[in-house]
């Protein structure tokens, strides 16, 4: 851990280099780096869900060992100050979100998906570490956005992007009563996030790009997770009852709204600590 506390501390402050090649090959290794620092928390709890044999070590269920791990991750993180304090409350914002949609989707007469192994950990049908699975997404964020020191330009209203992040999360428990108006919300976040520009600092200088392009990028890759997860059985599809198969690219599109959501979860929580003061 003292490594990792090391390598946060150079990461932050690399120093001045100079241009050419050498620059460009520096620049893609220190963005690949931050990439991996940042997913520190994703990539322990995934790579726990491949070890971890179906059923369980020493009598304990599979369900409640990665809870377990989880909270080590997670406690181990804050006590070595590779996260913060407020940090990891964003983090349980995350996890309480994505752990009531979790209890939404997987009840009534037709689930979008069900957890198949028993464990003692369940409430209503659901582990508890799976709330860590959207935990995970927002810890990502939370961290890419420290360590790449991003900024946000052209940032719509704070007020209208949280409207639509709240309109986001609601269709997905009103799309099973009123229809799925995701269609719809995206293409409110493409015309609201047209012009938004992420800025980001791989080495010493600040890059740009499209940040639907960002958001759209990072949602791809926790649905190559979502494959490898239920490769691996940790839950299940409707159609993955009877046999694996790849998850529907639809649902990539499901997490860009999600990782949308969660952007914006942290972009608020940011402006808040900036402008507003509060009494200690």
């Amino acid at each position: 851990m003292m490594l990792l506390q090391k390598l946060d501390r150079h990461l932050l402050a690399p120093g001045l280099h100079p241009d050419g090649w050498r620059r460009a090959l520096l620049e893609l290794l220190y963005f690949g780096v931050k990439q991996a620092r940042a997913c520190l928390f994703a990539a322990l709890f995934f790579l726990a869900v491949f070890l971890l044999p179906r059923h369980g070590l020493a009598g304990v269920p599979r369900y409640d060992l990665l809870l377990l791990l989880a909270l080590l991750i997670q406690g181990a993180m804050l006590y070595w100050r590779l996260e913060t304090r407020d940090e990891l409350k964003a983090v349980c914002l995350f996890h309480a979100a994505g752990f009531m949609l979790e209890l939404f989707k997987t009840s009534g007469a037709q689930p979008s998906w069900s957890y198949p192994d028993f464990a003692y950990s369940k409430l209503l049908g659901v582990p508890l570490f799976s709330g860590f699975m959207y935990a995970a997404v927002g810890s990502y964020i939370i961290q890419i956005w420290r360590l790449l020191a991003l900024r946000i330009e052209h940032h719509p209203p704070y007020w209208m992007a949280s409207l639509l992040a709240l309109l986001i999360y609601a269709n997905f428990f009103s799309l099973h009563y009123i229809g799925d108006y995701r269609g719809y919300l995206a293409a409110c976040a493409i015309g609201l996030y047209a012009q938004a520009t992420v800025c980001f600092r791989p080495l010493d200088r600040e890059r740009k790009m499209p940040l639907l392009l960002g958001l759209v990028l990072v949602a791809f890759f926790v649905w190559l997770a979502e494959n490898i997860s239920t490769f691996f059985a940790i839950w299940h599809y409707p159609s993955q009852v009877r046999g694996w198969s790849p998850v529907h690219l639809d649902k990539w599109r499901a997490w860009s709204l999600l990782v949308l959501m969660s952007f914006t979860i942290v972009a608020n929580l940011k402006h808040i600590k900036q402008h507003v003061s509060v009494a200690r």
